[in-house]
């Protein structure tokens, strides 16, 4: 499938069930609290999606593109927050994307939002939008899965969809990788344009005339999120990491390791430490 037919005809993503159990228990409440609705929405990349494509849609005419979860939540009111969830979703079962492990897809989305945050504060970075692109920037491999599952399957059995190779191989074979779905997708939901150019030059931030710092931090934020998750052993972390990148930010790689989330172990169906 070609990647414009594919973003004409995004599929829906699948949110994670206890995220939208508790934000519909919030939202019953008489005064929800904006921290536990942050704390909600940002735990679940496609939550995070359809409230941020909603805050940057014509209907409300906001004088400047919203970036991240705490505006877009100051802007919308209880009714509208409960049809976006209850509408949502759910990834229920173990085959709501065939081929992604779904429960590794979110622990890992969320770990890489707060370790971009975290790098983001480091290099004097929008530390909100690095937080919303780390969340959102794979959410292009599960549309690829779901739109051209044959395709995606042929990929898979060479590497699998969280390892470090994955976007060379994908551009190798499809013609485009995740990252492209993902910025398009972005661009369709109307993200300011400083989100948009991260996930589209994630891979490959400072390449080709492009001088891209956020992307840098998510390109980093991925890198260790997913080495984690390959549960890299210190030689392997050495090796694999993207120097060219650290050395362009003034990041090395124990800066980088020094900003791992506080409890790696953390579900992602447990309270969200956002």
């Amino acid at each position: 499938m070609e990647l414009k037919a594919l973003l004409a005809h995004p599929a829906a993503l699948p949110s994670l069930p206890r995220a939208v159990a508790l934000l519909m228990s919030e939202l019953s409440q008489p005064e929800p609290s904006l921290r536990r609705l942050n704390q909600f929405f940002g735990s679940d990349p496609a939550l995070a999606a359809r409230l941020l494509e909603l805050a940057n849609s014509a209907a409300f005419q906001v004088p400047r593109q919203i970036a991240g979860i705490p505006e877009a939540l100051a802007l919308l009111g209880t009714p509208q927050l409960r049809s976006l969830v209850s509408t949502a979703k759910l990834g229920t079962t173990s085959r709501s994307v065939p081929g992604v492990n779904m429960q590794q897809f979110w622990r890992y989305s969320l770990n890489t939002a707060k370790l971009a945050r975290s790098l983001a504060g480091l290099v004097r970075q929008n530390q909100i939008a690095a937080y919303s692109a780390g969340l959102l920037h794979a959410v292009g491999e599960l549309a690829l899965h779901l739109a051209d599952p044959d395709r995606t399957q042929s990929v898979n059995t060479l590497v699998a969809p969280l390892d470090l190779r994955r976007a060379k191989i994908e551009q190798r074979l499809l013609g485009y990788c995740y990252a492209d779905v993902t910025a398009g997708l972005a661009r369709r939901w109307q993200l300011p344009e400083v989100v948009v150019d991260a996930l589209q030059h994630q891979n490959a931030p400072f390449e080709s005339n492009a001088y891209e710092p956020l992307g840098g931090v998510i390109h980093l934020a991925a890198w260790r999120a997913r080495a984690r998750e390959a549960e890299l052993g210190e030689k392997e972390l050495a090796v694999s990491f993207p120097g060219e990148v650290g050395l362009t930010l003034g990041l090395d790689i124990d800066m980088v390791l020094q900003q791992d989330p506080i409890d790696w172990s953390a579900r992602p169906d447990a309270d969200f430490l956002v």
